[in-house]
């Protein structure tokens, strides 16, 4: 089953596009294809992958919809509101058993983008949508409760409805509010691949790919915004340190304990590449500053050989951009380079440390009192953060942190 699953999710947000585009209805064609979903992971176990998963999984995925279409209520929407072509016959039709000739995923992207759509749950649902998160996971990228991410999600295609259903694609007006949007999601796709926020594993790879597939496909279409160009140079300058984040026995290495010899360093040269080309000669962003402190990490030999006052400055000018606590903290550890830990616990006091940030202020401010040599506070700490994170090598590396802090009269005791 994990094999066919592996198949199945890159095709979720191809498939829902084609259907999207071709038909026009989100929310049936979204149950159509989770029909198909179902169906595959009942068929193909046991009869194997067809040749052209996707070709059947669009199959599938369109009888299912001209099923439900065919009901009397959704007869009556229909003819309100769309004339249903033929379905295709079981064998894929033509061309499906070739790559499509537009990207649907990105079609998909700006599609969800819809106006009627308020900008957070035009997130959400393209998250839901393209990048195949659960809500639990989208709650936690926003830092609210999954019960407002349920009802966020829910208003999202109630909106859609009351809208008659239908997407276009976006006219040049609305254009650069949907690139907005889509960025964001994009960004939120990459970062819960490279730190899943839950689950036993560091890292979902099939994510960070699918993020960076993407943010080329939107480079592509877009080569001179600046913005556009800075996303893509963070997603490749991060993902450059990929393989040096875990080490032998899977534990998370912390950036400062990377072996820099094992940093991509194509991908270094391309996104220092992007990233040079476009600061400085278009309107600057969160994304080119964000780039810009990850080719600074990058481009040092060491953690102590790094330009933190640099960077500092680049997390001052990226609060305004992006003001909250998770710049804050971040920002938090690179003050602590330059001034000291004093400093930076000053700094972190500032923030608002509730139940959805308050894991990262805790593992943050345990770093900084360890600094400081509060060996006990910092435990303490490190223990809080580890009893609240939903992922279990981040859990595992708070734990191993506090157990090489334990109290000097408690001698060696675990």
């Amino acid at each position: 089953m994990t094999g066919v699953a592996e198949v199945l999710r890159p095709l979720v947000p191809q498939v829902l596009g084609a259907l999207v585009r071709r038909y026009g209805q989100f929310d049936a064609c979204e149950d159509a294809v989770a029909d198909a979903l179902l169906a595959a992971s009942e068929q193909w176990p046991a009869e194997g992958v067809p040749d052209n998963p996707r070709g059947w999984l669009i199959t599938v995925a369109t009888r299912r919809l001209t099923d439900h279409w065919r009901s009397e209520s959704a007869r009556r929407r229909r003819e309100e509101s769309v004339t249903l072509r033929e379905p295709p016959p079981v064998a894929p039709g033509p061309g499906e058993d070739q790559a499509p000739d537009s990207d649907d995923t990105l079609s998909l992207l700006f599609l969800c983008c819809h106006p009627a759509v308020s900008p957070p749950s035009q997130v959400a649902l393209t998250l839901r949508a393209v990048g195949g998160l659960t809500t639990a996971e989208i709650a936690r990228a926003f830092l609210v409760p999954e019960a407002t991410m349920t009802r966020r999600i829910t208003r999202a295609k109630e909106s859609i409805a009351a809208a008659g259903s239908t997407f276009s694609e976006p006219s040049a007006a609305d254009f650069p509010e949907r690139l907005r949007v889509v960025l964001q999601v994009l960004y939120l796709i990459f970062n819960e691949g490279y730190t899943a926020t839950s689950g036993q594993d560091l890292q979902r790879l099939e994510l960070t790919a699918e993020a960076i597939r993407l943010a080329r496909a939107v480079h592509a279409l877009l080569p001179g915004d600046g913005e556009v160009t800075g996303l893509l140079a963070l997603m490749l300058l991060t993902e450059a340190r990929r393989d040096a984040r875990i080490g032998d026995r899977g534990e998370l290495v912390p950036l400062p304990e990377q072996d820099r010899g094992r940093w991509d360093a194509a991908l270094i040269d391309e996104g220092e590449g992007l990233i040079d080309a476009v600061v400085g000669r278009t309107a600057l962003g969160p994304y080119q500053v964000q780039a810009a402190i990850a080719a600074l990490h990058d481009r040092a030999p060491s953690a102590e050989a790094t330009d933190w006052p640099q960077i500092v400055e680049l997390y001052e000018l990226l609060r305004t951009f992006m003001p909250g606590p998770v710049v804050t903290l971040n920002q938090a550890v690179a003050v602590a380079q330059v001034a000291g830990p004093d400093q930076a616990l000053a700094l972190l006091d500032t923030v608002d440390a509730d139940l959805d940030v308050g894991r990262r202020a805790d593992a943050v401010r345990a770093h900084l009192l360890e600094l400081r040599g509060d060996r006990a506070a910092a435990r303490d700490h490190y223990l809080r953060a580890a009893e609240r994170t939903p992922s279990l090598p981040e859990r595992r590396y708070l734990v191993e942190r506090a157990g090489r802090l334990v109290p000097e009269e408690d001698g060696a005791r675990p």
